[in-house]
């Protein structure tokens, strides 16, 4: 079985290194597989916690939104700032545990994957236990 901190740790290496125009590429795959798999998203989160079936698409949409607009404007928000007596400099920082709850188990995912993964860094996902379909379907 394969160790998964040191294969977060491997990807960072490769992942820092990527252009902002394969990493915004990636997140747009994310954005069209989450609007495509919406409904079998729904209805996972249905089964699995309860959660209405419309309110589980609207989560699955939000979090293809946010995908897309980190995927748009990423680059621009993480851009080398230049002032009179010092530069801002955004670095990827390298990986990211997430320890992630079971009420949105979508959105709390993606609204904190997007940003780092357009960042650089990579994440591990410690998903609730009672979500594990949601938490399955995502990686």
């Amino acid at each position: 079985m394969p160790d998964p901190l040191a294969a977060v740790a491997a990807g960072f290496v490769e992942l820092r290194e990527l252009p902002f125009s394969q990493r915004a590429a990636g997140l747009m795959r994310a954005a069209n597989l989450l609007e495509t798999g919406s409904e079998e998203f729904a209805l996972r989160m249905a089964r699995e916690m309860g959660k209405p079936i419309a309110q589980g698409a609207a989560e699955v949409s939000k979090c293809a939104t946010a995908c897309r607009h980190y995927a748009e404007h990423g680059e621009e928000m993480l851009a080398r700032v230049e002032l009179e007596e010092a530069i801002l400099l955004h670095q990827p920082l390298g990986p990211v545990l997430a320890i992630m709850p079971w009420n949105f188990p979508f959105w709390q995912v993606f609204r904190f994957a997007a940003p780092a993964l357009m960042a650089g860094n990579t994440i591990l996902l410690k998903h609730a236990s009672n979500v594990s379909g949601c938490a399955h379907a995502i990686a």
